[in-house]
């Protein structure tokens, strides 16, 4: 319970396994994904300090560049994107896609991960591929944030200030400030015992604006990638393809499908934004937002081997297949998933 007897706390059946891990490690490596974004940073940086004040020797690891749009949050330069060879656990936040962990396996370092201890802490809906970590933590929530506060309520382990900022970062990243169909009553009341707690939003808030000003060049480049925007289905889809030429131009600044992609679902009529990144050696992404009323976002994710959320989901491909095959295939999909959506309603 909250201090005013609001608030109802899950608790986890694996939280012992967790704590029984930790109280054997020192050094503990806490890992994102190949996609960082707010939850996973926000979540990674409160673990960092949870361990430190819990005398352990915290490492914080990304396999690719941290965004430039998320460097307002204090710590992310200590992100590392070197596995370090010694270690003694692990922890994974935000993802349970063995595949979003690619950078590990091109460093010949998975074998280190699989060697140790690892938990998986997380909040997506679709089942996780680590088939080599001990403890899987991944139930429904609106971010990783929402259940590291949980965790550590239930484990009786320190919050200080920084680590409270940091999980406000994550749940108020992946909810979108608390408006996503993903938020619940759970997610406000954890925010606002941190508020309570000292956390001021206003500042978090003011602090990500001003590293969201974007450079004139960044601003133009989004009104192209506007005006790429194709439609199908009836407007219903839209879509963007981002190639690699502009991913590695651009990505330093600004995660190109994010310019966008928001922009995208509020187009009258349309239902489902689809943003296609397209890599060397055939990878091909996609990220997936899908508006209110349509939760299939989750679904045309697993149809390609990724996963997601019912309105926020993503997926990777490289199997050899063109983009253009790739591209239809979703369309295809996409459609269908509207379709019975509509019918059913």
């Amino acid at each position: 319970m909250s201090n005013r007897g609001i608030l109802v706390l899950m608790q986890y059946d694996e939280a012992g396994k967790i704590r029984e891990i930790l109280d054997g490690a020192q050094r503990v490596v806490v890992l994102q994904a190949d996609n960082p974004d707010g939850d996973s940073l926000g979540s990674a940086l409160a673990l960092e300090q949870i361990l430190g004040d819990l005398g352990k020797e915290p490492i914080l690891y990304c396999g690719v560049d941290i965004p430039a749009y998320l460097r307002y949050l204090p710590g992310w330069d200590r992100v590392q994107k070197d596995l370090p060879s010694q270690f003694d656990a692990a922890i994974i936040v935000d993802t349970g896609a063995d595949s979003l962990l690619e950078q590990l396996d091109k460093a010949g370092q998975k074998g280190w991960l699989r060697a140790k201890p690892v938990i998986v802490i997380d909040h997506h809906t679709t089942e996780t591929t680590i088939d080599y970590a001990q403890v899987i933590l991944s139930p429904t929530a609106v971010s990783t944030g929402e259940v590291i506060y949980e965790l550590a309520r239930q484990l009786n382990w320190p919050l200080n200030h920084t680590a409270k900022e940091m999980i406000a970062t994550s749940i108020l990243a992946d909810s979108m400030g608390l408006i996503t169909e993903a938020t619940s009553a759970r997610s406000i009341h954890i925010v606002a015992e941190l508020v309570e707690g000292g956390v001021s939003l206003a500042e978090l808030e003011h602090a990500r604006r001003e590293l969201q000003r974007k450079d004139p060049e960044l601003v133009r480049y989004k009104g192209e990638l506007l005006q790429r925007i194709e439609y199908y289905h009836d407007n219903q889809i839209a879509i963007v393809t981002i190639p690699w030429e502009e991913i590695e131009r651009y990505s330093a600044q600004y995660n190109p499908s994010m310019l966008v992609i928001e922009e995208m679902r509020m187009t009258t009529g349309t239902h489902l934004a689809i943003a296609f990144k397209i890599y060397p050696e055939g990878r091909i992404t996609a990220k997936i937002r899908a508006n209110q009323g349509y939760p299939i976002a989750d679904k045309l994710a697993e149809h390609f081997g990724g996963g997601g959320h019912p309105y926020a989901s993503g997926f990777k491909v490289q199997d050899g297949r063109s983009f253009e095959e790739i591209k239809t295939e979703c369309i295809k999909v996409a459609a269908e998933l509207l379709d019975k959506t509509t019918n059913a309603s």
